[in-house]
Parts: structure tokens; sequence; C-alpha cells
């Protein structure tokens, strides 16, 4: 608060000046430059290596997926020139030599497109995205239906038909291409023996510009500090009006907002990248006519993640007392103005696939003191609960450090816990360790808390699956960083990444997640809301509220 009264006084001295000598953010013609705030940083810049959001944020400004769902959630094309479907025959069921039903889905390239260093983007890059998708030493999160590409037949420049090996409901959902003259030579040295994941050149040199096709290049990186945007001259779309944006990485949000509020930044970033929600809503209450303030509903879910290796945590009685024992109610009306409803399983109510008819589970500390009991558990002369080996009931709980808000959850949650017998030990670290080395390696011994983001009608495979499990096998791909490993969820996704029927993609996933809420395999928090803080002056910005984010269409952003 120290920190907002200096800068409320301040502010208009530092106009003043900035008035004065004709810095850049005083006057309306330089604003060819946009610089926004983010409190978190990349730890590589390979779109299907390591799930991050952040990462994802920087690269909607340079990468173009070849589809993506608009502001409207509805699927359209960004580098395709048709988006395939069942219905205009650019996707259809066909035969497979072991008597399975597969798909060949047909995908037709816009002319004109070019990678930043020139070369065309050609059927080959979509080809050769499809070949390291399949490979399972890839280290690839997220391969959606290009891990189903059994073989694509390159049939032009700009056409590709991709043979899926069965039916897959998400057809026609094809995230960024790989450039195949860039990353194709890296690829063939290690295919063998796996580490494309380390050797990737997006990982070696991401400001190489063949890496990228949107409308911006990666001109300036300087690792934990910023990442300097220019447009690319070989875009073929919209001109970008930006002649440079500069992600300037912040980690203190409360650093963050006085970056904002002495104009060292124009704008901080949405998509949970940028303030708290609770920071936000303090910002437009003190300052209410200086910045568009958007507080979006998004696909987000706020839980925390369990390590289910520990033996206390595998007891599923521990993992409801856990939940029983918090006031996530409360904590969200007091932190968000009720604008993040409580989660008991992982499908927000905005989600057509969203089911009511789950368990929930009310704040009831007695509740949970009794389960604890019954688990084998009775407090000590600290307060604290041991089982009959005499171990405490102790766990160490991290989240990202520096973001003020989810500090204070951890806060919040470690007095309730310590109310019901439970101890938590905070540990916390910066974004890049957390998301880079302890979730990917599965090393944390207690609970991490983070959100995961979901596209409009992602499968919960990569966080839910046994097939999830990151672990050197699989170079560490998926982000079921918990360890589930539920037979009949196994079973229930594999069925709904196959069922084109919408009414019975609705009952599969009602099952998923009363499996989920019934087995509590994390703790589950809330669904988030987004704040967007917005100079005046940007015009042509859309949120979208899922994975899919604004920066995609950042070719439409400018200055009036």
């Amino acid at each position: 608060m120290r920190v907002e009264r200096f800068f409320r006084w301040t502010k208009p001295l530092l106009m003043a000046c900035a008035i004065c000598f004709g810095t850049a953010s005083s006057s309306f013609a330089a604003h060819d430059q946009l610089t926004i705030g983010i409190a978190q940083f990349p730890s590589s810049f390979n779109p299907y290596i390591d799930a991050e959001t952040i990462k994802d944020y920087v690269l909607a400004f340079v990468t173009r997926k070849v589809t993506a769902f608009d502001k409207d959630w509805k699927n359209s094309c960004l580098l395709c020139a048709e988006l395939p479907t069942v219905k205009n025959g650019l996707a259809k069921l066909e035969d497979r030599a072991n008597g399975q039903k597969g798909m060949a889905v047909t995908i037709k390239l816009r002319p004109g497109l070019k990678w930043g260093d020139g070369e065309n983007v050609t059927a080959n890059d979509i080809a050769f995205t499809a070949r390291v998708a399949r490979d399972p030493k890839s280290g690839f999160y997220l391969p959606k239906a290009r891990a189903h590409a059994e073989k694509v037949d390159v049939v032009d420049d700009l056409t590709a038909v991709i043979h899926l090996d069965s039916i897959q409901t998400n057809y026609n959902e094809w995230a960024e291409l790989l450039p195949v003259h860039i990353d194709g030579p890296v690829y063939e040295e290690v295919a063998a023996s796996g580490g494309y994941n380390k050797q990737t050149v997006y990982n070696r040199a991401p400001l190489t510009p063949g890496l990228y096709d949107g409308p911006y290049l990666i001109k300036e990186y300087q690792s934990g500090a910023q990442v300097v945007l220019e447009p690319n001259p070989y875009w073929s779309g919209t001109k970008p009006f930006f002649k440079r944006i500069i992600l300037k990485f912040i980690q203190n949000t409360a650093a963050l907002q006085a970056n904002l509020l002495s104009g060292d930044v124009d704008m901080v970033a949405g998509e949970g990248v940028g303030l708290t929600i609770d920071q936000a809503l303090e910002l437009r209450k003190q300052h209410p006519n200086d910045y568009v303030y958007l507080f979006v509903p998004s696909l987000a879910y706020e839980h925390i993640e369990l390590a289910h290796d520990n033996p206390l945590l595998a007891d599923l009685k521990v993992r409801q007392a856990l939940v029983y024992a918090a006031d996530r109610k409360t904590l969200t009306e007091k932190l968000f103005q009720g604008l993040q409803p409580v989660a008991n399983a992982f499908v927000p109510p905005m989600s057509a696939n969203y089911s009511k008819d789950v368990p929930s589970y009310s704040y009831d500390p007695a509740k949970a003191k009794a389960l604890l009991t019954e688990a084998g558990f009775t407090p000590g002369p600290d307060g604290i609960c041991r089982n009959q080996k005499g171990e405490r009931l102790s766990f160490e709980f991290t989240t990202t450090a520096g973001n003020r808000l989810r500090e204070l959850q951890q806060q919040v949650l470690q007095s309730n816990w310590k109310a019901a017998c439970i101890e938590v030990t905070i540990k916390n670290e910066p974004a890049r360790t957390m998301f880079g080395e302890t979730l990917k390696k599965r090393s944390f011994p207690g609970m991490v808390m983070y959100a995961s983001t979901f596209g409009v009608t992602e499968s919960p495979r990569r966080n839910y699956a046994t097939s999830g499990i990151p672990s050197e096998a699989n170079s560490y791909g998926g982000s079921n960083y918990s360890g589930i490993s539920i037979p009949r969820l196994d079973e229930l996704i594999d069925q709904s990444e196959s069922e084109l029927d919408p009414e019975k993609q609705i009952g599969l996933w009602a099952e998923m997640q009363k499996i989920y809420a019934t087995a509590l395999p994390h703790v589950p928090l809330f669904f988030r809301a987004e704040p967007h803080i917005l100079p005046k002056w940007l015009k042509g910005y859309v949120t979208t509220g899922h994975s899919d984010l604004s920066p995609l269409w950042a070719e439409e952003w400018r200055a009036e």
C-alpha cells in the first residue's frame, strides 16, 4: 500500500516530467511501441516442450496455430485456408488395415505463408510436426491429434492429408507447426536416442527468425528479464501496428503494479501471467479512470497438485480432510469479490461439458478431523496430527514465488489446515524452476499450487490420464504431475477423444468429473477470472477465456 500511495502522489509529477522531456510514454505519436508487464518468464520456446501459460503467451505473438478457437469459442483457421470438417469433406472416416476406423484429414495452407527467414511454410512442415509428435521420445507435452497421425501424404506444397489411426474428436484442432528446414536436421540427429526436447533450436538459438511464422519475431531475449518483439518482414497477414513490443518480466506482482502506475509498462498481461485479481480490483478502485479493466471468466482451473507417491497423501481420507478443512468459499469471496467460483472438479460452469452431478465439499473442519481419526491420526502435543508410526501430518507446500495473491492463498490455507491438525511448510520457487523442473520431474514431496488452462474442447489426457504422467521414458512430456492412474478414467478419456456425438460427449465428461471429484487426486480450489489491464489508447484487443490466448490476434492491436 505504501508503494501505491507513493505512485498516486508522484504520478502527476512523472507525467509532467515526461511531457517536458518528450519521453515515449507521454506522447501519442510514440505509441508505436507497447511495453507489457509479465510476472512469469518462459523456460523455453518450443511450442510443445514444457506446459507453461507464459510460454504460450509469448509464442502467440510470433507463431500462429493452424486452427484456433476465437473469442466466440468457435474453431477457425489461422494458417489453413478452410477448416476441415466431415461435412465439407475435408475430413473423412476411412478403413485401416487392422479393420478399425481411422480418419483422413486434409489440411490446406493459406498461400503466401512464410517463416521469419523468408522460407515458405509448406505441407512438409505439417508432416514433420506430425512425425515428431508421434515419437514418444520427443518430449511433446500436448500432442493432440498429431500423436495419432500414422501417415501424412504431402499432396503439394500447400496440401497434406493426415491419416489418423483412430477417430479423433479433435481431428480439426491443429496447433503450431515446427519448421522442418530449421529443426528437421536437429531431430534427425537425435531421433534414435532421444533428446530433441533439449537440442531443439528453440532452446539453443531462440532468436533464429526461421523458427517463427507469426506477425512478430523475437529480436532480443534476456533470460529472466525481457523479450523484445519486432514485426516479421515476411508476414503475409494484417501488417502489425507496433514497431516493437517489449515483454518485461517483473516477478513480484506488487512491483509489477508499481511499474504500471509509474508508466514503465503500458499494460499488464492477462491470461494469468500478470497481476492477480485482487490487485486488479484494488487498482480499479483507486484508479477507475486511468485504464481499461477487463475481468474475463476463463477455463483456468486453480488447484493443488498432490504427490501421490507420498504415502500420507495416497490415503483418500487424508485428501478428503484437506478439502473439508479448507474454507474455499470464504477465501474466494474475500479475495476475489465472488468473481472466481469454488471448484469441485476440473470443468468450469461455462463449458458445454460441465456437470453439476459431482460430489461437493463444503467447509467442515469437524468432518476433516473425524476423517483423520479414521485414517489413524491423532493430535500431538504441538497440535499437529501423528499416526501410530509417529509420522507427522506435515507437507511441503509450493507455489510461484513473488505471486502475492498465491502467497496469501497459501497463508489462508495453512491456517485452515493447522486448525485441523495438518501442518504445511511453505517453500516457494520461481515459476521457471517450479514448472521447468519441480513439476516436470515430479520432484515435489507434498503440494504444488498453480492453474491449468484448458482448450475449449481439449481432452484431459495430459493432466489426468496415466499416459500423461511425465517420466524419463516419455522425455517428461505430459502434465499429470500427481501421478494419477485410474483405469476407468483412462477408458473414459479414450472414449471421449473418439466420440463425435456431442450428446454422448456430455455423458462421458460427466462421468469423468464425478470420478475426479470422488477420488480427489488434487485439492480443487476455484475457476479463475483473468484480469486484463490496458491503456485506454489500445484498440483491437480481444480476450478469449481459453488456451488460445489474446496475442494470437496481436496484429489487430493498434493505438488510437
